[in-house]
């Protein structure tokens, strides 16, 4: 799967988490995107377990310390 890239380091933190959801509610089955950001997305994780369980897979590429890559997919 071809991954497009949203890097957010540059967004503002309060507009990351609905930037990165509207992009996810866009995807069609089968489709993703490759989040890259400057910390740990571990409670952007939980947020996706919580407001949408059994739609996603998420898949680390790159796991820091300075840069963060995730394929994040729509089931």
């Amino acid at each position: 799967m071809d991954y497009k890239q949203l890097d957010i380091r540059p967004v503002p933190p309060r507009e990351r988490h609905p930037m990165i959801f509207s992009t996810f509610d866009a995807l069609q089955p089968g489709e993703g995107f490759q989040l890259v950001n400057d910390h740990e997305p571990r409670p952007l994780f939980y947020q996706f377990e919580h407001e949408r369980p059994g739609q996603f897979l998420w898949e680390y590429q790159e796991k820091g310390p300075e840069l963060w890559r995730v394929n994040i997919s729509r089931i």
